[in-house]
């Protein structure tokens, strides 16, 4: 995983390369089956047969068999592949491969309440509130309220509308929420983006009723 502008560094760790002088190898990144992203051509960087958007991208961390793409973008999502080939009496033959998958991700903004509401507020109405955050990627799970009065929390859940920006790919994401305004007790409103296993929950500020 790499934070969306930031370094994403692939591995391409071998077992043996601390016994292999890297004047007798060719290594060689690819991204699906025909974009070369970097190449290490016997010991000297080749820029030859890059593709186009990974020129001035790329730095290989030959003690850590490492490649460090520079300004990761959503566009570089995706499966890379490293080969390495050892000159072996004239013809080279492959030694290792391995490959890895690259996700980025970018930051949603806190969740945010708004009312949707004028005038002033009566117990039995119905009041509207919604929910936003932007700027985010990969795509939410689910939103979620939390409505808390007294000692219990109800989760209740509502259809997310998600829109995601044709330019820079992020997503966009609004819930609503229709709750009758309680008569007696204070009531807490908040939500809760659910953003994956694995990149947790973010949570707005309540709102008191």
């Amino acid at each position: 995983k790499s934070f969306l502008n930031h370094t994403a560094y692939l591995s391409c760790y071998f077992a043996n390369s601390q016994k292999t002088d890297i004047k007798d190898l060719r290594v060689f990144w690819q991204k699906g089956a025909d974009e070369v992203v970097h190449e290490v051509y016997y010991g000297q960087e080749k820029h030859d047969n890059l593709s186009p958007k990974y020129i001035n991208r790329t730095k290989m961390d030959m003690d850590k068999w490492t490649l460090q793409l520079l300004h990761a973008g959503i566009v570089d999502e995706g499966q890379y592949m490293c080969i390495i080939q050892h000159r072996d009496k004239g013809s080279p033959k492959v030694i290792h491969t391995s490959e890895c998958l690259l996700h980025i991700i970018a930051n949603y903004s806190q969740p945010e309440i708004a009312w949707l509401h004028t005038g002033e507020l009566k117990p039995n109405e119905y009041l509207n509130l919604s929910c936003s955050s932007s700027g985010g990627y990969p795509e939410p799970k689910q939103m979620i309220w939390l409505i808390s009065h007294e000692n219990t929390t109800d989760r209740l859940m509502r259809h997310m509308d998600v829109s995601q920006d044709a330019v820079t790919k992020l997503y966009n994401v609004t819930s609503r929420l229709n709750i009758t305004v309680p008569t007696k007790t204070l009531i807490n409103i908040s939500c809760l983006l659910h953003l994956g296993e694995q990149l947790g929950s973010l949570v707005s500020v309540p709102v008191g009723i």
